[in-house]
């Protein structure tokens, strides 16, 4: 993302108090969830009017999206998400989550999606207990993914049952086609700074 910078020529010099936050994900662990949450933060102290978050991540826990969604669902700015490279698993669902007409994805980038993986191992009543867990969270991330694309809470999960269960890749025209993308290009971050002289 390039940031633009407009000053106006009735400025000498100029010092931020706080640098514009652009919030980039890579990962989904506790660290990074924690990591998003504070800089969530740390922009609505800027005097930004968006947050952009840029996503180029092959996915991550689930939990720790939960809590990135959390993060967003209290934001009181609106967040723009951008896909730059590829945005797959949690990345996919993370991105839904950008405001309307403020989800962008470059050309050249993928989004995956795929069924909520549970991981299972143990005893017999562990592993039942796994699965129901992976469809809880499953059915949850569609049904919101789903409501973020202005689609009935079924439009995703009935698309994937479709295809199989199988990992689902999309471009940028498809995923703009399913409402994903609203945009196809990575946008620019602008900066005014100006002076307001007037006569009344």
């Amino acid at each position: 993302m390039n940031r633009l910078v407009k000053i106006s020529p009735l400025v000498q010099e100029v010092k931020l108090r706080n640098n514009p936050v652009i919030v980039r994900v890579n990962k989904f662990t506790e660290d990074s969830a924690k990591k998003f949450s504070e800089e969530i933060s740390i922009a609505h102290n800027t005097g930004q009017s968006i947050i952009p978050v840029v996503i180029d991540s092959y996915g991550g826990q689930v939990y720790s999206l939960m809590s990135m969604i959390s993060t967003i669902k209290n934001a009181s700015l609106p967040i723009a998400t951008v896909i730059e490279g590829k945005a797959m698993s949690c990345g996919a669902v993370l991105f839904s989550f950008g405001a309307d007409k403020l989800r962008f994805m470059s050309r050249d980038s993928t989004l995956m999606i795929h069924d909520v993986s549970s991981g299972m191992s143990g005893k017999i009543e562990e592993i039942k207990a796994d699965a129901d867990e992976a469809d809880r969270l499953n059915k949850g991330v569609y049904e919101m993914m789903a409501q973020n694309c202005g689609h009935k809470k079924s439009y995703f999960l009935d698309l994937v049952h479709d295809k199989g269960h199988a990992d689902w890749f999309l471009d940028a025209a498809e995923a703009k086609r399913h409402n994903l993308a609203n945009h196809i290009k990575v946008p620019n971050l602008s900066i005014s700074i100006n002076v307001d002289i007037n006569v009344k």
